[in-house]
């Protein structure tokens, strides 16, 4: 009989261990951690390893990767392959999703719907991702008719947003739920359809109160606008529009969100590569290294032929002037929580990012309860009190 308790006894602490492991963590905050800020917007899995010599130089490592994934394109073995190669190059991805050309109008991106949130987040859990934070930016740029089915609707976006956090979390709680990074040249005009990026946040928080405190952290496209080379400064247009975005969300929701600038960078039509360097290294000094700045992905390491070539680090497959001088940054080594560090993840708990919790959940207060009167129980029989 005595021997039959140690068994049981044995078995049951085992399963208050697994229950905790698997319950009680979450998402963690990223600048609980040694962080590399340094990132890099790329279009296609193969570059990463270019991405890597990139934001990994320096004395930098586990840099951040932002890479859009379509709703057409949902290969396992491709994007399982982009996972394990992130791990094996300590690279950071930031996954945005993306919907795919509109089929009746080809001059826009079409508008998602539920049906396509529920495939992503189905799908996306069913990958191996080497962080512990699985990093999703939900969507581009709204505020943007052409990025919107032709016409921006900050309700519908609010409403896809919310599904998202509700969709991606109970799946799993290690997905790290980010809002789209918006047009931050936007004005308001019906004409163009276009809605300016402020304006759109509060029309957001109008048709979902507290929206801003049910995601994770608050994506941005923080250009140096007008016309991507105007030169560092605070104004609300230009590389410092994350502050008044992270601002705004605050008094919105009470909640100071981690801040991803996910695309970024200067034309070389209308800066030269050498006054690129001089903005580059101003904006990471004074305005880029703001506490709540997780990570900076300019975007793109390689446009290709087309309109964004003005903004690629790669031209005609050789490294520019702009890439040279972003590797020679300094950087410092991020240590993110991977996939295998429970060790870790112990000594961050008490600074863990509250998980949105839905119908039917359990808080960790109420599971302790149970345990603990389950232990006293148990206890209580095995001592034959």
């Amino acid at each position: 009989m005595l021997h039959m308790k140690k068994i049981l006894l044995c078995t049951f602490v085992l399963l208050i261990f697994l229950s905790l492991r698997n319950g009680a963590f979450a998402i963690y905050d990223p600048l609980s951690q040694k962080n590399n800020i340094f990132g890099i917007h790329i279009l296609f899995p193969e570059e990463l390893r270019e991405a890597a010599n990139l934001v990994n130089s320096q004395g930098g490592d586990w840099g951040y990767v932002t890479i859009p994934i379509k709703a057409s394109d949902k290969n396992l073995d491709k994007w399982q392959k982009f996972m394990d190669d992130c791990k094996k190059d300590h690279l950071i991805p930031l996954v945005r999703l993306a919907t795919d050309g509109d089929y009746f109008s080809q001059s826009s991106w079409s508008k998602p719907a539920d049906g396509d949130i529920v495939d992503f987040a189905n799908f996306l859990d069913s990958l191996s991702w080497p962080t512990k934070n699985r990093y999703v930016i939900v969507y581009n740029e709204p505020n943007r008719g052409d990025e919107w089915g032709g016409a921006p609707n900050a309700a519908e976006y609010a409403e896809i947003l919310d599904y998202a956090v509700t969709a991606f979390k109970q799946r799993s709680a290690d997905f790290f739920i980010i809002s789209a990074g918006f047009d931050n040249a936007s004005v308001n005009n019906p004409r163009i359809q276009s809605v300016n990026e402020f304006t759109f946040m509060y029309l957001m928080h109008d048709a979902i109160p507290g929206i801003f405190s049910e995601i994770d952290g608050l994506g941005s496209h923080s250009y140096p606008n007008p016309g991507f080379s105007a030169p560092p400064s605070a104004t609300q247009e230009g590389i410092y529009s994350f502050r008044y975005q992270s601002n705004i969300a605050y008094s919105l929701s009470g909640k100071t969100l981690p801040v991803f600038i996910t695309e970024t960078g200067w034309s070389s039509d209308s800066v030269s590569y050498d006054l690129q360097a001089n903005y580059y290294g101003q904006t990471f000094a004074s305005y880029w290294n703001d506490t709540h700045v997780v990570a900076v992905t300019p975007f793109v390491l390689n446009a290709g032929e087309g309109p964004f070539a003005k903004l690629s680090f790669l031209k005609n497959g050789s490294q520019t002037k702009l890439y040279s001088t972003y590797q020679g940054f300094p950087k410092i080594k991020g240590e993110p929580l991977l996939t295998n560090d429970f060790g870790s993840l112990m000594q961050v708990q008490n600074r863990l990012i509250p998980v949105k919790k839905f119908k039917g959940d359990e808080t960790i207060n109420s599971i302790f309860e149970k345990i603990n009167k389950s232990t006293r129980t148990f206890f209580k029989w095995f001592l034959g009190a």
